[in-house]
């Protein structure tokens, strides 16, 4: 399990980022305070599905709807080979609660971008 790091992309000028090409099961840590995106590029000949999935989370209330399960992690969707996908880590905080894993991505390349 190998621990995804952050590039901090505060302040001007350009920077390199982070890579960490991904196995069978590895984490991150997310700031609330800060504005990261995760970067997932599919460097494989095949689609692969991501799941990240925080330990905590359970339940969480949505008006109009009700209770809704997060516990099982935010799943990508097929990601397909040479494919990069973006996401702004705050649209899915529910799903980051506690020690966050990500699997089902071994050989895409990520970059977590903190702003």
């Amino acid at each position: 399990m190998t621990a995804i790091a952050a590039t901090d992309m505060t302040g001007s000028g350009a920077r390199g980022l982070a890579k960490t090409t991904l196995s069978a099961s590895d984490t991150f840590s997310y700031r609330a305070d800060r504005s990261p995106v995760l970067l997932l590029n599919n460097v494989t000949a095949g689609p692969l599905t991501v799941v990240i999935d925080g330990g905590g989370g359970t339940t969480i209330p949505v008006a109009g709807i009700g209770n809704v399960d997060v516990s099982a992690g935010y799943s990508t969707g097929a990601i397909a080979a040479g494919a990069v996908y973006a996401i702004p880590l705050k649209s899915i905080e529910k799903f980051l609660k506690g020690t966050i894993a990500v699997t089902g991505g071994a050989g895409i390349v990520a970059s977590l971008l903190e702003f």
